[in-house]
């Protein structure tokens, strides 16, 4: 006689069947966790850094624009031309004057006249680099008429767009150009006889001070003290220099 079993009940099939659901789940989700495990393991692509050259070109065109629209002294009414600034938004070295002359006035541009030339010699056959690889400014953006000394006020109304241009292009080095320009960026009255050979800080750059090209037409011997200064510049953005 043949043995028969009684058929499971509906209760036992049901709990099978969440038996198997369970350990099917169990393995997806071990898997899943292997998967993400390893995905974070392997190596990312690098994050693209959206450059900041753009926006400091466009920051500082900004500024261009506003410069040239400034009328906050009298020296919008004798100008010619903003003389705001030109060279490499990231130049290592900015090297930031007093004030435009004649020749600047006429053409817009910083240092072109003989004073200019001569820093273009300083910085094309001393540092063996170009005008497009420094960044060349001044204190104030528009001549003073005949040449004169920047008056306080105007040196107080136009410092912001100096000092917004060198926070924009955080160079590694400014050259301080004359008495002017050490004595506003360091605020301070000491002669710039006294300032040069050594480097200053400002806001947490390193400042060296020399003497204004234009110094130099009228006192050749001062060549050596300017062409040791910037010695100490190349040596500092690894150009060489003195040991």
């Amino acid at each position: 006689m043949t043995q028969s079993f009684p058929p499971s009940s509906s209760d036992e099939i049901r709990n099978e069947l969440l038996s198997v659901v369970k350990s099917v789940r169990g393995q997806v989700l071990d898997a899943e966790r292997l998967y993400v495990a390893l995905d974070c393991k392997r190596p990312q692509p690098a994050r693209k850094n959206t450059p900041d050259g753009s926006d400091r070109g466009e920051a500082l065109h900004s500024l261009s624009l506003e410069a040239a629209n400034c009328r906050q002294c009298p020296l919008a009414q004798t100008r010619k031309n903003v003389v705001f600034g030109a060279g490499s938004l990231s130049a290592q070295v900015v090297f930031v004057g007093e004030a435009p002359g004649a020749d600047e006035d006429e053409q817009g541009q910083p240092f072109v006249g003989k004073a200019g030339q001569l820093l273009t010699d300083i910085i094309v056959k001393g540092m063996k680099l170009t005008r497009k690889d420094v960044y060349i400014c001044n204190i104030l953006k528009c001549r003073p008429p005949g040449n004169r000394n920047p008056l306080p006020e105007e040196i107080r109304l136009c410092e912001p767009f100096l000092k917004k241009q060198l926070q924009l292009i955080r160079p590694r080095v400014i050259c301080a150009l004359g008495k002017f320009a050490a004595q506003v960026l360091l605020k301070t009255e000491t002669p710039i006889s006294a300032l040069r050979g050594r480097f200053q800080l400002y806001e947490e750059i390193k400042l060296m001070p020399t003497y204004h090209p234009a110094y130099l037409l009228r006192n050749p011997s001062a060549k050596k003290q300017v062409w040791e200064d910037v010695q100490l510049i190349m040596k500092e953005i690894g150009l060489g220099g003195p040991s």
